[in-house]
């Protein structure tokens, strides 16, 4: 089928949608990235071949397989519009070279750009509120600076998530505190929309009220998510696999967003 626009999402679980639940669709998500291509095909009139849309993530994806699994397989597709976000896994690891990986991204895309596709990046989320992720802070920092050089010397746009303070609230994430909820993904999806100078017409949920938990409790919960997150995380890490090893992309062909 051929499409008057094509968008195309590319990374790891945080385009792929976790966090923001749909048990009827693939890989039971449906994340921010779905949302955007929703609102974009509403601005062609019925009847119109329309958009086009095809999401590449897949959790748990460093940067290097992103662009070695992903930059190709979208090329094919002839996107008119790519938006990509790699590099989160990597700065997890104990040890990783930012500049040498920042390089390989650059390469990346700019193959994404010689297709005459618009290329949309983002920087990494400050996690200074986080006693897990936190440490990470000033690896993020490094990686942001990068990435803002990359997009000006490919002419790409960027989405500053590092300044999105709305982000600091908890109730912006998922149970596992590692991915967005569903109104975190909303919010990202109008951030991404205004950045595209596309008005949204979704509105995020009003959040409901945080629960006020005694010290105990709040050491309780903590407890729980190292054992049922952080542990499992850590695991997999050690052991060198993914929860993403066994996946296929979620849209891997180009097909037209559902109405929302």
């Amino acid at each position: 089928m051929e499409f008057t626009a094509k968008y195309v999402a590319l990374g790891d679980s945080f385009t792929e949608g976790m966090g923001d639940t749909d048990a009827v669709l693939p890989h039971g998500c449906r994340g921010w990235a779905d949302r955007v291509a929703e609102q974009l095909a509403k601005s062609f009139a019925p009847g119109e071949p329309g958009l086009g849309y095809a999401n590449l993530a897949i959790r748990g994806k460093k940067m290097r397989q992103v662009l070695s699994e992903q930059i190709d397989a979208a090329v094919v597709l002839g996107p008119t519009l790519v938006s990509i976000y790699a590099g989160a896994n990597d700065i997890l690891r104990p040890k990783v070279d930012i500049d040498a990986l920042m390089g390989d991204y650059s390469r990346g895309i700019a193959k994404l750009r010689a297709t005459g596709a618009a290329v949309l990046m983002f920087t990494g989320f400050d996690s200074k509120a986080s006693g897990v992720f936190g440490k990470t802070r000033g690896r993020t920092a490094i990686y942001n600076e990068l990435v803002r050089e990359v997009a000006d010397k490919h002419d790409a746009l960027t989405v500053d998530y590092w300044r999105f303070d709305e982000y600091d609230d908890p109730r912006m994430w998922s149970v596992d505190r590692m991915h967005m909820s569903t109104p975190g993904h909303i919010n990202m999806a109008r951030r991404v929309l205004a950045v595209l100078d596309r008005e949204s017409v979704v509105e995020v949920p009003e959040l409901e009220p945080l629960p006020v938990l005694s010290r105990l409790k709040v050491a309780a919960a903590n407890a729980q998510w190292a054992r049922e997150y952080v542990g499992p995380w850590i695991s997999r890490r050690l052991r060198g696999v993914s929860s993403g090893d066994a996946l296929s992309p979620r849209w891997p062909e180009l097909h037209t967003p559902p109405a929302s």
